[in-house]
């Protein structure tokens, strides 16, 4: 049965939208547009207003994310700037292509592969947090980290992740900071989980179809 403290916090989240039931819907949006439309490419401004709240759950993970929220951001900004001038993820990859910038230090390419990188991030750190296991929020983040990151992190960087690693909160206070229930965050991981699969393979594809290397 559940205690009075829960019945406030599910009113709370039942209330109105939370930082993470809105990434997790706007990617369930822009997947069902994937689906229904069976598309092999997106709008470029959509993707990243969508993205942009990914930036959110980043802060709420504190300074062992510092480094990707930072990446993320930076990189994911030159995008939004971009949808002024490119329409769809293909035109950008294409005009880097044609100019032979696809891995040019800053190209709008290589950001979104770093984007890409971050939303993967996410999903992880999501699949390892409902895993049968239970696993802390730090055991969680250690090895999504671990998984999409560090193999393309120097050795400073990968050293100061791993200490921050210590400063994330526990399961029940990341919970908290999103205004969360158990079984909400459940659902809003999980709608996201299965949206960013589809979402991070027709990136993938963009770059498998024009023979461009998936590395960093």
């Amino acid at each position: 049965m559940s205690n009075a403290k829960d019945v406030v916090q599910q009113q709370k989240v039942a209330a109105k939208d939370t930082p993470h039931s809105s990434m997790a819907q706007a990617f369930d949006e822009i997947n069902n547009l994937i689906q229904k439309g069976n598309l092999v490419d997106l709008q470029l401004k959509p993707f990243c207003e969508a993205c942009s709240l990914v930036s959110v759950l980043f802060s709420y993970l504190g300074i062992a994310f510092k480094f990707a929220e930072m990446e993320y951001t930076a990189k994911l900004k030159d995008l939004l700037e971009a949808s002024n001038k490119f329409d769809t993820l293909s035109s950008v990859v294409d005009f880097d292509l044609k100019n032979s910038t696809v891995k040019s230090p800053g190209s709008h390419t290589r950001n979104l592969r770093r984007v890409r990188q971050g939303l993967d991030l996410i999903k992880k750190l999501f699949q390892n947090f409902l895993s049968p296991e239970n696993m802390s929020l730090k055991t969680a983040a250690t090895t999504a980290y671990q998984q999409v990151c560090a193999p393309y992190h120097t050795w400073a960087v990968r050293n100061a992740a791993s200490a921050g690693m210590c400063t994330l909160p526990s399961r029940e206070q990341l919970l908290v900071n999103l205004n969360e229930t158990d079984k909400s965050a459940d659902k809003e991981m999980r709608k996201y989980i299965k949206a960013s699969i589809d979402v991070i393979k027709l990136i993938d594809n963009l770059y498998i179809t024009r023979g461009i290397k998936l590395d960093r």
